[in-house]
């Protein structure tokens, strides 16, 4: 898979980085991909609100339909 873009999520108190990875890739699995690119939050297991993170978006259509407008960049 090849990064094709980035977008900047802020988070929410008790935002995990496999919900993210749902709600984003449609796959809880993804979720080493967002903490590779977050590496001075790999150890937090619960967000606490107001953190930005850099959340990858894949070449190959890896965004769900579903997801909010907001969080897509276009």
């Amino acid at each position: 898979m090849t990064v094709s873009r980035y977008i900047e999520y802020v988070t929410r108190l008790g935002d995990t980085f496999d919900e993210l990875a749902l709600q984003v890739y449609n796959d809880e699995k993804m979720a080493s991909y967002i903490i590779a690119e977050n590496p001075d939050y790999a150890d937090v297991i619960i967000f606490e609100d107001m953190v930005t993170l850099r959340i990858p978006i894949f070449d190959g259509g890896n965004e769900p339909a579903t997801l909010a407008p907001w969080r897509r960049n276009e």
